[in-house]
């Protein structure tokens, strides 16, 4: 019996490997998406950076249960060179076994994004941070984190978590007069019992969160993404404010610190999970809507600069009105510029699975953009060689 088991084992382990060397050569989004050794990649909420001839996707590394939307393992990462096929590059942040450190396994480790900074030669990775509490998720640390490795692919060694801003003030921006009248007129605990209330932060354009943040911790900083612009010059957009408003915070010259410049951006709209690219000398931003693991209607906006102001453009979403009311039923986590194409870009979303975290899936589209708008349609099956038609 025990080796009709280890027979069947093996043609099993065979086949496996047979369907793992099969190349991938298109995109079907919300199926199992194959690394080279044909398991699911793990690397959801996940950010991507092309490096020396290849893609590199780094995200949150799920277990399985309840429990796998708790950090467990760390950050994984993943390479490709033709972004169909996915090499396993490991786990390259571990969480801490020491119950004392903040990255303690069973805290929060959400989005991670990885930026290649040319003047210090380092890899720098930021990503949201929340403390252990206990067995369950608590969102109350709020929380930037920082790690930087010399290779690509790790180690991450982890420097600290910031609330970034503490005591500063953004750009000039819509409410900042009423946001300095708070400041001046309220006490402490009134500006931390008026924040709690929701109706009222909302209606005042949350300048009560912004004042207490202020005067606090900083700001706080909750799901998160990194850009980096032509002039080099990079930038940590964040959910903050209670999630109410979205903060865009210029990173320093060797990416691992704030310079002090920041703006806050669709105050008191509730925005997360934002994705930013460039296209045409103009910034796009694409965010979901908060409600929590649940799908919602995508949203998408423009500026002129980074720092604002952005104005709205609406769902980006084409197609049946259930499809586009829940983001073809996923959320945006990236949008990666296809290297090559000026052109092109992909955009990138999780169908989350929090009752089984690990079986999360993927979304891969094509960025279409129509009177200078973009526009994602699903498509079950697509490549390339969409984003140049005449070939």
């Amino acid at each position: 019996m025990g080796k009709t088991i280890l027979s069947i084992l093996a043609v099993f382990a065979a086949f496996s490997a047979g369907f793992a060397a099969q190349p991938v050569k298109s995109f079907k989004s919300g199926q199992i998406m194959p690394d080279e050794n044909g398991l699911h990649i793990n690397a959801h909420g996940g950010g991507f950076l092309f490096y020396e001839g290849k893609y590199y996707w780094f995200g949150e590394h799920k277990t399985e249960g309840k429990a796998g939307n708790l950090a467990q393992v760390g950050v994984r990462c993943y390479s490709s060179a033709d972004l169909y096929n996915w090499k396993d590059e490991g786990v390259v942040f571990k969480v801490d076994e020491d119950p004392s450190s903040e990255v303690t396994k069973g805290c929060i480790i959400e989005r991670p994004k990885v930026l290649f900074n040319e003047k210090t030669g380092k890899f720098v990775m930021w990503f949201h941070l929340e403390f252990k509490k206990g067995d369950k998720p608590d969102y109350s640390t709020a929380r930037c984190a920082l790690a930087v490795a010399d290779k690509i692919t790790g180690p991450y060694v982890y420097k600290g978590s910031f609330r970034p801003q503490k005591g500063l003030l953004p750009q000039s921006v819509r409410g900042l007069a009423e946001i300095k009248r708070i400041l001046a007129e309220e006490s402490d605990e009134q500006i931390a019992k008026t924040a709690s209330d929701n109706s009222r932060k909302v209606l005042r354009g949350n300048g009560y969160a912004f004042a207490r943040d202020f005067r606090g911790q900083g700001q706080m900083a909750r799901d998160m993404t990194l850009f980096k612009d032509e002039d080099g010059k990079a930038y940590l957009i964040c959910a903050s404010e209670e999630n109410a408003t979205l903060q865009i915070h210029e990173l320093n010259e060797d990416y691992t610190g704030f310079t002090g410049r920041y703006a806050r951006a669709f105050e008191a709209s509730c925005n997360e999970a934002p994705a930013i690219f460039k296209w045409g000398g103009r910034y796009y931003m694409i965010t979901s809507g908060c409600s929590g693991w649940a799908p919602n209607a995508a949203r998408s906006a423009v500026a002129n600069d980074i720092m604002g102001p952005w104005t709205s453009l609406g769902n980006p979403c084409r197609g049946a009105k259930k499809d586009c009311d829940t983001t073809f039923g996923g959320q945006s986590t990236f949008v990666i510029p296809v290297e090559g194409n000026k052109n092109a870009f992909i955009f990138v979303g999780d169908i989350w699975r929090p009752d089984n975290a690990v079986d999360g899936r993927y979304i891969f589209l094509p960025i279409e953009f129509e009177e200078a708008k973009p526009v994602i349609r699903f498509k079950d099956e697509w490549d390339l060689s969409i984003f140049n038609p005449a070939q």
